[in-house]
């Protein structure tokens, strides 16, 4: 059988950034070639980034994606990398019209190419468009109706893109009818808890229906709300992992696979499943043997579920931060859990000497409370500072007649107004606190404690917070090192400190039952009749239900943050504000 050396390139490319991504794919390709592969291949859109959103309907982002794609097969070429085709995604425009969605000729597309030898040898563009979730593709994407395929070295290698392989049918079942030697698989597949189990099944599934090895390139790195966890993987059409690259690590993932020897005379045009026609390309070469001393073979191993979470809250963190042109934060430390979490976070996304915190105890701060907020700073070495609110607070009283929730809010809003006010001093991105149990709720303060530009654990319930922030410590126990989080943190009772002796528990269920709830609410989707049916007491699903409901308006003024669940607030949760219905 023919042996094809692939490398798998897991890179994290910028959104908009086509000069960086280019110099990324001419450096990895360099990487390659000194690896000796004979097929490199980069994520789904790894010259503009991904997703583009609307970036795609400007016409100029779509010429610039494209020109660069010519003048990158050229700079390949003269560097001396022109006979190790590349496949790579891009942003490019439909030749004709699209009957599958009535959109003119010159449409954007999702695309890949081929380059070889200084020229871009094929095109093609993603099939199936996903449109649910975090995904909106047939807002900017026209689909394509092509299977390309590649004979190289002595064998046929088919070409998809993402979702290809997501949805029935399509590129997989194509692969299989032309008889294809390797399905290879560009992706920009966002993180989600447990996703990578269901990734190693479907891409199973599709190497069966191809009855050929597949190799799933996957991204790294984060967008916006977004994060990419590589997980990259290569496996045989009886679905044994050949090769894993791993999590969250921008890698080179190289394999030898032993293929079978391209004998399929289909001709170009064949209608193949789901409406594709055949485009073959030919690149030559002849069938070469294993190699002597073929690789080793790499399977990384899988992270647990909350080193795999924490990564990705700390490698969303450090994405937003850095391409948005920053270079430090700043987070409210009150002492208590969130806050806590938020900080040993950032010094692991950032390092502490990019870390300011700020204590702003009040009248109702409780001395453990600043004790342990002090601490977390010690320990962890990141900058910290104390300015008390009860001047301010004090002022703000005597200017006019403030009780209850009203007094309790002022408070949060005049730390609010103080981290604003320190960040525009001083140019450090504030960091909101927030989790997803207090957003779902409403347990939160507009322009208070919401303030920010990111919250990187805005998709964490509480009950997850409290295991995260013990693994984390148990993680540096096991390295010897002193656990970041004081330890009273994480065991004294949650509470926001804006009265005397108050507690959370006082205005919510307890958060292992909350959390329960509002995940069968906000994530399963299921009304208040089948909660209750659940077995939960009525009393308390309308309670949360109620609260859900009426603090839309809160969420929707809340900063980005990163995603990590099935449904996150924001991109995949899109209710009304005004809304009647109250039945769950």
């Amino acid at each position: 059988m023919p042996n094809l050396r692939l490398a798998l390139s897991q890179i994290d490319p910028w959104v908009g950034d086509i000069a960086r991504n280019s110099d990324e794919v001419v450096r990895w390709t360099k990487k390659a070639a000194e690896a000796g592969a004979q097929l490199v291949a980069f994520p789904e859109m790894a010259l503009t980034g991904y997703p583009v959103e609307d970036l795609a309907l400007r016409s100029s982002f779509v010429e610039a994606s494209r020109t660069a794609l010519v003048e990158l097969a050229a700079r390949l070429a003269a560097e001396g990398l022109g006979e190790l085709p590349v496949v790579l995604g891009y942003l490019g425009r439909s030749e004709s019209e699209s009957h599958r969605t009535h959109r003119p000729a010159g449409s954007p597309q999702n695309c890949a190419a081929v380059l070889y030898r200084g020229e871009v040898v094929t095109r093609f563009a993603k099939h199936f468009l996903p449109n649910y979730g975090v995904f909106d593709e047939y807002r900017w994407f026209v689909p394509g109706d092509q299977l390309a395929v590649v004979r190289l070295n002595g064998v046929d290698v088919a070409l998809a893109i993402c979702e290809d392989i997501w949805q029935e049918g399509g590129r997989a079942t194509a692969a299989g009818e032309v008889g294809a030697g390797l399905l290879l698989v560009v992706n920009g597949s966002p993180y989600e808890r447990n996703k990578d189990d269901v990734r190693l099944e479907l891409v199973r599934r599709r190497a069966a229906e191809a009855g050929c090895p597949l190799a799933y390139l996957n991204m790294v790195g984060g967008q916006d709300e977004l994060v990419f966890d590589g997980d990259s993987v290569v496996v045989s059409a009886e679905g044994e992992v050949l090769a894993r690259a791993p999590q969250f690590e921008e890698t080179l993932l190289v394999v030898d696979l032993d293929l079978p020897e391209a004998s399929s005379n289909h001709v170009d045009g064949l209608l193949l499943s789901d409406g594709l026609r055949l485009v073959r390309t030919e690149l030559g070469g002849e069938a070469l043997p294993a190699p002597a001393e073929p690789l080793p073979a790499v399977v990384a191993p899988r992270l647990d579920d909350e080193a795999e979470i924490y990564q990705a809250l700390v490698e969303g963190t450090r994405a937003y931060v850095r391409k948005n042109g920053f270079r430090s934060v700043l987070i409210g430390l009150s002492g208590g859990i969130d806050s806590a979490l938020v900080a040993a976070i950032s010094v692991d996304a950032l390092g502490a000497e990019n870390v300011y915190c700020v204590s702003m105890p009040s009248q109702y701060s409780s001395q453990h409370s600043r004790d342990d907020a002090a601490e977390l700073a010690r320990r962890t070495g990141l900058n910290f500072r104390t300015v008390s609110i009860a001047p301010m607070f004090d002022a703000y009283m005597g200017a006019t007649e403030l009780s209850g929730l009203a007094e309790e809010n002022l408070q949060s809003r005049l730390r609010g107004t103080l981290l604003m006010a320190i960040s525009n001093q001083e140019g450090h991105i504030v960091l909101a606190p927030g989790n997803k149990s207090e957003l779902a709720v409403g347990y939160s303060t507009l322009y208070g404690d919401s303030v920010g530009a990111f919250g990187p654990i805005k998709d964490v319930y509480k009950s997850l917070i409290f295991r995260l922030a013990t693994w984390r410590n148990e993680v540096a126990e096991a390295r010897g090192e002193v656990p970041p989080i004081p330890e009273n943190t994480i065991l004294k009772p949650p509470s926001a400190e804006l009265r005397p002796d108050q507690k959370d528990t006082d205005s919510l269920p307890e958060y292992d039952l909350l959390d329960t709830v509002l995940d069968l609410y906000v994530e399963g989707d299921q009304g208040r009749d089948a909660i209750v049916a659940a077995g939960f007491a009525p009393e308390v699903v309308d309670r949360i239900v109620r609260l859900v409901d009426t603090a839309e308006y809160k969420r929707r003024q809340y900063p980005p943050g990163t995603k990590i669940s099935a449904k996150g607030f924001g991109r995949d949760r899109r209710l009304p504000i005004t809304n009647r219905w109250r039945r769950g």
